[in-house]
This record gives structure tokens, C-alpha cells and sequence, in this order.
């Protein structure tokens, strides 16, 4: 069994403590150590610029974590190999992880266009429009009388339908998730679960669920507690009740995982680490066949890839 894990948030760490090591620095839960004693077969790496940097440093923040990535990650690790494509997935040899570059929320980019399109040019492959407040392209979950798109977000939106690119919900408000579903190709929930099991305003309600599945999307389930259970603490088997409600929803081939590892502190006991994958594996294997498994693990994110 491989894993395709759509979100960890190492660069960000990375940023804020230039000290830490990628190969095996303890204070990471996915490390170069980690993933080759892992079943994870692509690893996204996300560029989350924090709320405190100043607006006129975001997008150097952004760019210093991309030169961490290919520096620090990549070039660094010759298991280790870039991936932007279903090709390149394919091309992976045994041993080898992918990584792929990820955008959490446009704040780096402010409101110019080129600066979405260095990214791109960068190897970033899937764009958050925001993450949970307001920004100007969109506004987040947590953002009081939220909006839907701004004019900005909606040429956001243009430029990824046009490279092909992934469009992440998993931090926008409500009525800018309707306006991806209504004007996006390419739409994907990287890191979110389900609000009738827990209701944190990060997770999508059964009509957004609905709306992806009909979208022939992928949710990825995270592993953050709060996003569970509703309590700082969570066990694999709150992670298979959202697992199975959006089976029951009819997303067997539309649900995949997400961790959120460095990321938050509150994770599901057990797969506290990537190198814990495995177990998550076994529990999953008392349920269900293992064609269901190579879809929920690997495929059904791997399939939607448009590039």
C-alpha cells in the first residue's frame, strides 16, 4: 500500500526555525527519516505564509520556502523527487517519494496576477484561495459575514482552470466555495472532514460534499483532532466515521487523506507521525477490501491530478 498525503506544513516550520533539519529533526512529524520508514508515495508540501509576517514580505516568505523546498528537500535527498504531473507519479521508482508544491492561500501574491503565475512557473501545483480570514482573492471560514470571490479571485480562479491547476476549498467561506463550484474545473478539499460528524467551521457540510463528488473531486481527510471529534483529542476510529460517512454519501472514490502533520498539535493518537502510517493501514484493512484501500490511499487523489 502507497500513500498520497495532500497537506503537511514542514516549509512553514521550516521558515519560522531555519535550524531544523529535513533528514531527521525530531521536532518534525514528516522528515526525510519519517517518509522512507512510511508508506507515503507522495508527500504535498504547502507554502502557508503565518498570519504575523508583514503584507510586504509575504511573497518573499513564500519564495524563501520554495528555495527551502528544492534546496533543503529536494536536491538534498536523492530519494526524493519533484513531482507536478500524473507522469511524473508514474515515473517514481521504488524508494523514491514525490513531492509535490502546494499553495495554502493567496496573501503571498496580494493582488497581482504575476506573482500567481511565478508560483506556478515555481512547480506549485494546487492554490488555496485563502486560508481562514480575509485576503484579496477570497474570504476563509473563520471571517464574520464571509464573502464569496473577489474580482481578483475570480482571475485567480481563470488562471488555474487555464493551467489545469487544483483549486483547494479546504479554508474558504461557504458562498467562495459555491463560487468555485460554480466557475472552477478543478476543484479539491486537501485537508477538511465532515460538519454533520463535528461541527468546526473547517469542515464541509453534506450539500459541499455532494457538490465535489458531483464535481469528480477528492476530500482528503485530515487527522487534527479538533476537526474530529471536537476535542483536542482523537483516535482512528473518529477518523474512520468520517471515512465511512462520506462513503455513505457516495464518495468511495472521492475520499482520500490529508494529515495536516507539523501542522497543528492535536492529532489522531496513533499516527502522530508519517511514519505511523502503517497503522492506520492495518485498522483500515479490518474494514475494507483492498482495491477500496489503493483508492482511499493513493488513487483517488492520484486520478483527479489534471496535469
Amino acid at each position: 500500500m502507497t500513500i498520497f498525503d495532500a497537506h503537511c506544513d514542514v516549509l512553514c516550520k521550516m521558515l519560522m526555525n531555519p535550524k531544523i533539519n529535513f533528514q531527521n529533526d525530531a521536532s518534525l512529524q514528516v522528515n526525510m527519516h519519517e517518509l522512507m520508514h512510511s508508506p507515503i508515495k507522495v508527500q504535498c508540501f504547502a507554502i502557508y505564509v503565518p498570519e504575523a509576517v508583514h503584507p510586504e514580505l509575504k511573497f518573499i516568505a513564500a519564495l524563501r520556502m520554495i528555495e527551502m523546498f528544492y534546496e533543503r528537500i529536494i536536491h538534498a535527498n536523492p530519494h526524493m523527487k519533484l513531482v507536478k504531473s500524473k507522469a511524473d507519479i508514474k515515473k517514481l521508482k521504488e524508494g523514491e517519494v514525490g513531492a509535490l508544491l502546494t499553495l495554502e492561500g493567496c496573501d503571498a501574491i496580494c493582488k497581482d496576477i504575476v506573482k500567481l503565475q511565478t508560483l506556478l512557473r515555481l512547480g506549485v501545483t494546487s492554490v488555496g484561495l485563502t486560508w481562514n480570514y480575509r485576503n484579496c482573492a477570497a474570504d476563509g471560514v473563520l471571517e464574520e459575514n464571509a464573502g464569496g470571490l473577489s474580482q481578483f479571485g475570480r482571475q485567480v480562479l481563470a488562471v488555474l482552470n487555464e493551467r489545469n491547476i487544483w483549486c483547494d476549498v479546504s479554508h474558504l467561506a461557504e458562498k467562495g466555495f459555491w463560487d468555485v463550484m460554480e466557475y472552477g474545473q478543478f476543484p479539491v478539499a486537501s485537508h477538511s472532514n465532515c460538519y454533520s460528524l463535528c461541527q468546526h467551521p473547517r469542515n464541509l457540510k453534506d450539500d459541499q460534499i455532494k457538490a465535489l463528488i458531483q464535481k469528480d473531486s477528492v476530500i482528503g481527510l485530515t487527522f487534527v483532532a479538533e476537526f474530529l471529534s471536537g476535542l483536542t483529542t482523537a483516535t482512528i476510529d473518529d477518523l474512520l466515521r468520517h471515512l465511512d460517512y462520506i462513503c455513505s454519501l457516495g464518495g468511495e472514490h472521492h475520499v482520500g487523506f490529508g494529515s495536516d502533520f507539523d501542522g497543528t498539535e492535536h492529532i489522531v493518537a496513533g499516527i502522530e507521525r508519517a511514519s505511523k502510517y502503517d497503522h492506520l493501514i492495518n485498522v483500515l484493512s479490518k474494514y475494507y477490501s483492498q482495491t477500496q484501500l489503493e483508492q482511499f490511499l493513493f488513487q483517488n487523489f492520484v486520478s483527479r491530478l489534471s496535469i
